[in-house]
């Protein structure tokens, strides 16, 4: 029978919680959802997601950006070079685990926005199982003998491949803690509570530049331990904010619980959902993961290779990371609100959450486009990219990185709408036409007619990201996401 057990008020708690079971001495207390996400002001909704979310991605790409300031101060741009193809390797590999979190947020989102408890649970809970098989059984034995096999893919020269190989090997084996993270992070954010992944995102992010900054130096007893300090500064960090995630899952402190039935087996009728939801958003990040490879391939193709790839490595995938990490953040942000919006029955209120995402993304990636256009040589100053070739390739790639992250923040807000509401498959062909196609067809054109030069890959990575904003925003208008159906199983 059907009871309705009264919980003590008090801020963020519910009033109550409906449970059907045969046990009337059985109290739940568990967090609310917040209401303010489906109704009153657009602005305030988005904003309560956006602004945490956005924080907590710039401070996820701050550590990397100190990684690549700390290897190229003490170890030189070669290992920055070795940092960047590696990380671009694994990322390719490991991006369907981060497809089934993709998934999970746009259930634990419907889920949330109809108030649904069990369901937000259930689908956390039983990620998290396939997380921690996934690494057990395949990315651990796996990653140590594929690494070595990967790194020639992208022409990278012996001196780097040779940095690249234990930072790469250490990231396959050891990356479970920052996987858990990123999904613990998901799932918060989905249900409604983006600041508690931010508290412990920052603690994670201190102590990665700790451990990193004192295996690169070698502190007192503690060895030099080269690019290798920077994985393993990335992968222990976050075990500190996984242990704290469990105690206040466990004492009830957290929006999201341990769902009443434990098992060591996973629920496949929730997780075929959430690999229906989240494989293309898979295939949309390996298409482009294996555009950002097809670049590095015809950037190691140039005369200066080295200098070239590390010019990539600290220009686009740390400088200009700001702009990518913070419109990561909208992306999750304007998911969150079109999810918990179509959960609650108003799809049109989460469409206008998402166009102000969207201007968000704009306002951010004009201010820091003038920066990258008027003081490039003072941002590469602080690699130690100082001298040529490399700070000549850098400022040139910088000035195209102005225009470039217009395209890409407000692109990001859309596709999030798009995958929060689960139509997922348009924003994975739009990724192949224009990271697949677009990019790497220009580079091919060039370098077939002997024309292929830094600044040509740099105009291909700009009209690239047009592409996929154009593209991206036509779909988002026509408002067939809404339509979008989940069928979990209870």
């Amino acid at each position: 029978f059907e009871v309705f057990l009264p919980l003590p008020l008090g801020e963020g708690w519910g009033e109550g919680f409906r449970t059907n079971t045969p046990s009337l001495a059985r109290w739940e207390f568990m967090k609310a959802f917040d209401p303010e996400l489906v109704s009153g002001s657009v602005g305030r909704s988005i904003w309560k997601l956006a602004w945490p979310a956005v924080t907590l991605s710039l401070v996820n790409g701050l550590h990397g950006f100190v990684d690549h300031i700390l290897v190229g101060n003490f170890l030189g741009y070669t290992s920055n070079a070795a940092i960047g193809v590696a990380w671009q390797l694994f990322l390719v590999v490991m991006v369907f685990i981060v497809s089934m979190f993709g998934g999970m947020g746009v259930v634990v989102a419907r889920a949330a926005g109809r108030q649904d408890h069990e369901t937000v649970n259930r689908a956390v809970y039983h990620t998290f199982l396939f997380v921690t098989y996934f690494f057990l059984l395949v990315a651990l034995p796996g990653g140590y003998f594929l690494a070595p096999h990967l790194l020639p893919l992208v022409h990278a020269t012996p001196e780097v491949q040779a940095e690249a190989l234990p930072y790469l090997r250490i990231l396959f084996m050891a990356s479970a803690p920052l996987f858990l993270m990123i999904m613990v992070t998901g799932a918060l954010q989905s249900a409604g509570d983006p600041k508690t992944p931010l508290k412990l995102g920052i603690l994670a992010t201190v102590l990665n530049v700790l451990i990193t900054a004192a295996l690169i130096t070698g502190i007192g007893p503690l060895p030099k331990m080269g690019t290798a300090s920077a994985a393993i500064g990335t992968c222990v960090a976050p075990l500190f904010s996984i242990v704290i995630i469990v105690v206040l899952m466990v004492r009830g402190k957290l929006i999201v619980r341990l769902p009443e039935k434990l098992t060591l087996i996973p629920d496949f009728s929730l997780l075929k959902v959430t690999a229906r939801i989240g494989i293309p958003t898979g295939l949309q990040n390996v298409l482009l993961n294996i555009g950002g490879v097809v670049l590095l391939r015809y950037v190691g193709a140039l005369p200066e290779s080295a200098a070239a790839q590390a010019a990539y490595t600290i220009c686009y995938s740390q400088l200009f990371s700001f702009v990518v990490w913070a419109s990561i953040g909208l992306r999750s942000a304007s998911a969150a609100m079109i999810g918990q919006n179509i959960g609650a029955g108003r799809p049109e209120r989460g469409r206008g959450g998402v166009q102000l995402a969207a201007m968000f993304g704009i306002a951010w990636a004009i201010m820091l486009g003038i920066v990258f256009w008027t003081a490039p040589g003072v941002l590469l100053g602080f690699f130690d990219a100082a001298q040529e070739p490399v700070r000549g390739l850098g400022v040139q790639l910088l000035r195209f990185l102005a225009f470039s992250g217009m395209f890409l923040a407000a692109a990001q807000a859309f596709t999030g709408g798009l995958q929060g509401a689960g139509e997922t498959k348009t924003p994975m062909y739009i990724a192949f036409f224009s990271q697949i196609i677009v990019m790497p067809g220009i580079c091919a054109t060039l370098h077939a007619l002997g024309m292929l030069s830094a600044a040509g890959i740099w105009s291909a990575i700009l009209i690239g990201h047009a592409t996929r904003f154009t593209l991206t925003y036509a779909a988002f208008r026509t408002g067939r996401w809404a339509n979008v159906r989940l069928e979990i199983e209870h």
